[in-house]
């Protein structure tokens, strides 16, 4: 069974990009702060210095900052970026801007244009978290936990770098399994999502690692045009994973130009072959938390195909 997983990324705790200075020092203000108004302004700053780390919503930032495990020498605030702070449409894409929240992208106009993306939002946390994080915090952390991301591995988004030597695209699933890294200087400044049309589902199943954190969570999206299902699951690993056999074997049973109903037994099917490939067997006997997990997502996958098809 095929899974997409390299190796982990090596992600910086700040919002849209550039690497975090880790210490295990205690937190301290930074020296300089410095408020750019637009991408061109912050990327020089952060070529200026080195050692700035770019800051949004905060929320991760401030987190590793409390907890004595980064130390910021110099911050570059993204707040009063505007080009940032919305989405446009562009060739049959959306553009997102990083600085999004996660309360805009959970509003109801959003939710009509990438409704897995504003379910995920929805989901995650409490609304002081949905007021200040940001979708490129979220993608330049790189929780395993992250919600947006098994929904923008599914969607198979692209990122659009600003950094001193112009923009660049870095596919979101590379970054995330470390294939490609943000260089000195450089941000996250845009996500560019297709627009499918088409049905896609986020959901998550918690525990109690905290309030609303996911043990486990996917994305998944129907594409009627290239007659696919994509499914990424998250939280389990490092970066999200993309049960690829999983999604060639069910896509082949779907009539696409028909009800593209699926029999229970086929969605059952799917769910346990996306289990097993994204939890595999540790060991002989299995431990009981590894099977609990590989039912978890099993249940996941087969539920969030089950509304896609019949959405």
């Amino acid at each position: 069974m095929t899974t997409h997983a390299p190796q982990a990324p090596h992600a910086s705790d700040a919002p849209h990009g550039a690497q975090g200075q880790h210490s295990a020092q205690a937190p301290h203000a930074a020296q300089s702060v410095t408020l750019p108004t637009s991408l061109d302004e912050a990327v020089a700053a952060l070529t200026a210095m080195p050692a700035a780390v770019p800051v949004a919503g905060g929320t991760d930032l401030m987190a590793a900052v409390n907890a004595g495990q980064l130390r910021p020498a110099a911050l570059v605030g993204l707040g009063r970026i505007n080009e940032i702070r919305g989405w446009q449409y562009q060739d049959g894409h959306a553009l997102l801007g990083a600085g999004l929240t996660h309360a805009r992208m959970g509003r109801p106009d959003f939710a009509a244009l990438i409704p897995a993306l504003a379910a995920a939002a929805r989901a995650a946390g409490p609304p002081q978290i949905r007021n200040a994080g940001t979708l490129g915090g979220n993608i330049a952390t790189a929780a395993p936990t992250g919600d947006a991301l098994p929904v923008l591995a599914a969607l198979e988004a692209v990122l659009l770098v600003a950094g001193p030597l112009g923009q660049r695209e870095i596919p979101v699933s590379h970054l995330l399994a470390g294939r490609e890294m943000l260089r000195p200087g450089e941000l996250i400044g845009f996500v560019r999502v297709p627009l499918l049309h088409a049905p896609q589902v986020f959901l998550k199943a918690t525990g109690r690692t905290g309030p609303g954190r996911a043990v486990a969570s996917v994305g998944l999206v129907l594409d009627p045009a290239r007659r696919g299902v994509r499914c990424a699951i998250g939280a389990v690993a490092p970066m999200p994973l993309r049960p690829l056999e999983a999604e060639q074997w069910v896509a082949s049973l779907i009539d696409w130009d028909g009800d593209r109903s699926l029999a229970p037994e086929a969605l059952e099917a799917f769910g346990e072959y996306v289990g097993a490939a994204c939890v595999p067997d540790q060991g002989d006997p299995v431990a009981p938390g590894v099977l609990h997990l590989r039912r978890t997502v099993s249940v996941l996958a087969r539920r969030a195909l089950g509304r896609a098809l019949t959405s």
